[in-house]
């Protein structure tokens, strides 16, 4: 399997159905090399959401690298996502481009982003 195909199989997005909880913006990249990807991990159950990431991308020859996090507000019913504020442990991570990642995904969805905290 090509480096790019190992890239490939790795979700663009990764996201609870519904309900707010904390996400990250990751980078995924291929050990000892310089291709990678941006991908936005977030539920509930994820407080310390960095560590679950490394360990199922390993056996892929993958590595990951936390570029920063907050929150996501998604509703399905209104096919609605927010996304704000900051991690405590990551700082911010850059919104515009996970709403670009969430975009893609969610294509039907009015998604928008803010620096609010809530």
């Amino acid at each position: 399997m090509s480096i790019s195909e190992c890239l490939a199989k790795v979700p663009d997005v990764e996201i609870d159905p519904d309900g707010t909880f904390k996400y990250i913006l990751v980078r995924v990249r291929v050990k000892d090399g310089e291709m990678h990807k941006d991908v936005v991990r977030g539920t509930k159950n994820a407080e310390y959401h960095n560590r679950q990431q490394s360990p199922a991308l390993e056996p892929l020859g993958m590595e990951c690298k936390c570029l920063g996090g907050g929150k996501i507000e998604h509703n399905s019913k209104e096919k609605k996502i927010r996304v704000f504020g900051e991690s405590t442990a990551f700082g911010k991570a850059d919104h515009s481009v996970s709403v670009e990642k969430l975009k893609s995904v969610f294509s039907d969805y009015e998604i928008t982003w803010s620096d609010d905290t809530k």
